[in-house]
């Protein structure tokens, strides 16, 4: 039976979950209303890249896979073993996907890293696109923020750059590789002490000669205030290979129990010193406050804590987090939603492993 979702609410990361979780739970979607929060409705070429992707990895069968297309059936089609239709594996291998644009390369990815619970070896996956763009985390806040916080709870996985890929021409290139994982229950509530900073400075080839990544990573550290003091642990810039000019910043904050990723992106006009101060008053804010996860993982965490189970304290209920919990409810997750003053923690007791 094909469950029906509507996505009028949202955006593409419903698309990119609901995409996941119907492989995960071996079970036909109909999306209808693809991205109707957003100007342009529909499929853009980094949610058309996803389906296909998501289409080729599991033998899956879809309808609806062209640009624009606002309603989607998609059909993992797994063959029932003894019986159980639910969770079967997928076989791993190797593919490459090009987005075709400067699409979101990192979106693509992290839609991806939830089958690693399903596989029976390891899966690899090359993107070329966008690794460095608006609207989605930079390649460095998933390599050195996302991925080392989800390996603590048992995600194997790593990501790899080739070359990076800025607007408007894209054309970077990453590699994902998820070997098969088993996740353990997640506990995110209690933030701990601050201790230290990260900076990842990254400025294309084109740009070496105006020193872009030293001055992004001093515009943060000069801006960075907290009355704890913040041992500097890292500090990387980066030249990089690049079809077009651009620059990204992630500023990485380690404490007790998890970490919060702040990033900004070079523009045209815009001193690489001012790039680094918007990174730096984003974890400034986050300082301030008791999460022991920034707003933008807040969401990303969700799918994880629907397979492994636990609670993460977020800073905000933001609408990603609450169409996020909303999607997981449709496929019978039982999550609950507690505010306390500004911020919220969501729980989930019974993952879809069945694991109390």
């Amino acid at each position: 039976m094909t469950r029906t979702l509507d996505g009028s609410s949202a955006g593409g990361q419903y698309l990119r979950t609901a995409l996941a979780l119907s492989v995960l739970e071996n079970e036909p979607v109909r999306i209808e209303n693809v991205r109707g929060d957003r100007p342009s409705p529909g499929l853009g070429h980094q949610h058309l890249a996803v389906l296909e992707a998501m289409v080729d990895i599991c033998d899956a069968d879809a309808t609806g896979a062209e640009l624009g297309a606002e309603t989607v059936e998609f059909d993992p089609d797994f063959e029932a073993v003894d019986g159980q239709a639910k969770r079967e594996r997928l076989p791993g291998g190797r593919f490459a996907v090009d987005i075709g644009t400067a699409g979101s390369a990192t979106l693509l990815v992290d839609a991806l890293m939830p089958l690693s619970t399903i596989l029976e070896s390891t899966l690899t996956v090359t993107v070329t696109g966008g690794t460095d763009v608006a609207w989605s985390p930079p390649l460095d806040y998933v390599r050195h923020v996302k991925l080392p916080l989800l390996r603590r709870f048992g995600l194997a996985a790593a990501l790899e750059v080739d070359r990076r890929g800025f607007y408007p021409a894209g054309g970077g290139r990453t590699t994902l590789s998820l070997a098969p994982s088993t996740l353990e229950r997640i506990d995110l509530v209690d933030r701990g002490s601050p201790e230290s900073i990260r900076l990842y400075s990254t400025e294309s080839a084109s740009l070496a000669d105006r020193d872009v990544a030293f001055r992004q990573a001093e515009g943060a550290l000069e801006r960075l205030t907290y009355d704890h003091p913040l041992e500097l642990e890292e500090r990387c810039e980066t030249t990089a290979a690049s079809a077009c000019p651009g620059s990204s910043l992630v500023v990485r904050v380690d404490h007790g129990t998890g970490v919060g990723g702040f990033t900004s992106l070079g523009e045209r006009g815009k001193p690489a010193e001012r790039v680094g101060e918007d990174a730096a008053d984003a974890a400034n804010r986050f300082l301030a406050g008791t999460a022991p996860v920034d707003r933008h993982m807040a969401d990303q965490l969700l799918v994880f804590l629907a397979l492994a189970g636990g609670r993460v304290r977020v800073p905000a209920v933001t609408d990603h987090v609450e169409t996020g919990c909303a999607l997981l409810e449709e496929f019978g997750v039982r999550v609950d939603l507690q505010r306390k003053n500004e911020t919220a923690i969501v729980s989930v007791s019974a993952p879809l492993s069945g694991d109390e």
